[in-house]
């Protein structure tokens, strides 16, 4: 349901933030609305995992007796469930708009992504394995902004380059 909105609010917003929007056919359209998604996802998730990785006491050494890979907290298995989410709606899209959104890769991925994301959640182990790999979703809005300033025509740009740099360094 939530990427439906974040899906219907990107196809809104668009035409006012980028002059050529209108000028896209209907699969580039579908593609750039799915990416405000990824987007999305991709910044709660780096920034989540950043969180409860770094600044929270989850991790922390001295704030609990259990294993580091037996933690958990509300806020965390939360935010687990709300990946679970995103993937799930991403790959219905994904079936939906066969194979223009992605192919079995993406299948696979955001398949395994779910199994081990759920399986944490039902053990309540390894959360801290899970949030490291959720934190490498911080390129992602580097990725979706290169495609973009790609469709954009912008491939020849000052911001693209950054963007590159920022991607590789991301």
């Amino acid at each position: 349901m939530n990427h439906k909105k974040v899906y219907d609010i990107t196809g809104f917003i668009s035409p006012f933030c980028f002059k050529g929007y209108g000028k896209l056919s209907d699969k580039e359209k579908m593609e750039w609305n799915n990416r405000g998604f990824s987007t999305f996802h991709a910044l709660i998730a780096a920034w989540a995992s950043l969180y409860l990785l770094l600044f929270s006491d989850l991790f922390d050494e001295d704030s609990s007796n259990d294993l580091i890979v037996n933690r958990s907290s509300i806020i965390s298995n939360m935010f687990l469930g709300f990946s679970i989410g995103y993937f799930l709606s991403d790959l219905a899209m994904v079936f939906w708009h066969f194979p223009a959104l992605g192919g079995l890769e993406y299948v696979l991925h955001h398949g395994l992504s779910m199994f081990s994301i759920s399986l944490s959640l039902m053990s309540s182990q390894g959360q801290i394995y899970i949030l490291m790999v959720l934190f490498s979703e911080s390129t992602t809005p580097f990725v979706n902004i290169r495609w973009y300033l790609d469709v954009a025509g912008r491939k020849s740009s000052t911001i693209y380059i950054y963007n590159g740099i920022a991607l590789f360094f991301g």
